[in-house]
């Protein structure tokens, strides 16, 4: 494939819908090369174009440019501590059809198995198999997931006879989605924080994931910013995501840890922003937690904008002030003034698969 072709085919999945004539512009080419690399790449079973909306204005009605009907797919899959989903993803983002299963962790290759079951489901128009999963991931596509007891599992298994094959932590992919096509979208570098049961994040640097020496990167969590005593599943002590999570507000308010963190969280923080006149000093202290980590993200990272995602989102909206005065509080001085925006996530409980998607597609994009 030409070169100009790839540069097509990246503003047709970034822009679906993009006419020829706008990606000419964006190209930088004249019209009637854009017909040719539209006729060439529709030939190749890639590129479709349909008639756009009706614009009101006079004159020819323009086509849009989108994913061919019988083009490529990426599978995207998240596994999570209690469920996985597989979903079928067009050129453009677009989700075709998706699987669902539930877990309880156990015997990994059980999992693995219907996870690959439902992707050889697809069929052979899937070029690339994305995959997200909680815990860190090193370069040879082995996960620790810490809660359920998985620790160095070959997550190749799932490759399925796909060519392209990636996987990433849930957090680190969720940030990917939001500099792809959330709030982060347009941002030089931005980091992206989620709390789920833990904390985990990304950075990204102009577009592209920074995932480490041995591609673990963002366990955020597991930064030394909470109690120096009190231990963590992965090993060492005094981990900041102890401090944000359910579990954190669990102790706050003496109840016994949750057997599952991330609803129990849910339920206290929406009672809170129901109730006003409830005792808030529980969700507010977690909120602190969270500004203070961030600050001293921003302070070694320098971003220049943060996006919160997972319970994030909650704790923003219930203590907002909490966040961001505990956030202003430990930045250095010289960035207080002009302080990134700490800005809810777009995608929410999505992010992960919507990550694992777009960072497959990437990679199918450079084959192609």
């Amino acid at each position: 494939m030409t070169t100009r072709s790839a540069q097509l085919l990246r503003i047709v999945h970034a822009r679906p819908g993009v006419t020829r004539a706008e990606a000419a512009r964006l190209m930088g080419v004249g019209t009637g090369a854009a017909t040719e690399l539209v006729g060439r790449l529709g030939a190749a079973g890639l590129v479709r174009e349909r008639p756009a909306a009706p614009s009101g204005a006079r004159g020819r009605p323009t086509a849009a440019l989108g994913p061919h009907p019988e083009g490529p797919l990426v599978a995207a899959v998240s596994i999570t501590h209690e469920a996985w989903q597989v979903s079928a993803v067009e050129l453009g983002g677009r989700v075709v059809s998706s699987a669902v299963g539930a877990h309880r962790g156990g015997d990994p290759s059980v999992v693995l198995a219907a996870v690959r079951g439902a992707i050889g489901a697809l069929g052979p128009r899937v070029r690339g198999v994305g995959v997200a999963v909680t815990g860190p991931v090193s370069r040879d596509q082995r996960v620790e997931a810490f809660p359920l007891g998985w620790h160095a599992l070959d997550l190749s298994p799932l490759r399925s006879g796909a060519g392209v094959f990636v996987v990433g932590n849930d957090a680190m992919l969720a940030g990917a989605a939001e500099s792809s096509r959330g709030a982060a979208a347009g941002a030089s570098v931005a980091l992206h924080v989620r709390v789920a049961a833990g904390i985990g994040g990304a950075i990204v640097a102009d577009g592209r994931v920074v995932t480490g020496a041995i591609g673990a990167a963002g366990e955020f969590g597991h930064l030394p910013f909470g109690a120096p005593g009190r231990e963590c599943s992965c090993g060492a002590s005094g981990c900041w995501g102890n401090e944000v999570d359910g579990s954190a507000l669990a102790r706050l308010l003496g109840a016994a840890p949750p057997p599952d963190p991330i609803a129990y969280a849910r339920r206290v923080i929406a009672a809170a922003i129901a109730d006003p006149t409830a005792d808030r000093t529980a969700v507010r202290t977690v909120a602190g937690a969270l500004g203070r980590g961030v600050a001293g993200l921003v302070n070694g990272l320098d971003p220049d904008l943060v996006t919160v995602g997972g319970l994030g989102v909650e704790l923003l909206a219930a203590a907002p002030d909490a966040v961001h005065d505990a956030y202003l509080a430990g930045l250095m001085r010289f960035r207080r003034t002009a302080a990134p925006p700490v800005v809810a996530a777009t995608f929410g409980d999505d992010g992960p698969i919507i990550g694992a998607a777009e960072e497959a597609w990437n990679a199918v994009l450079d084959q192609l």
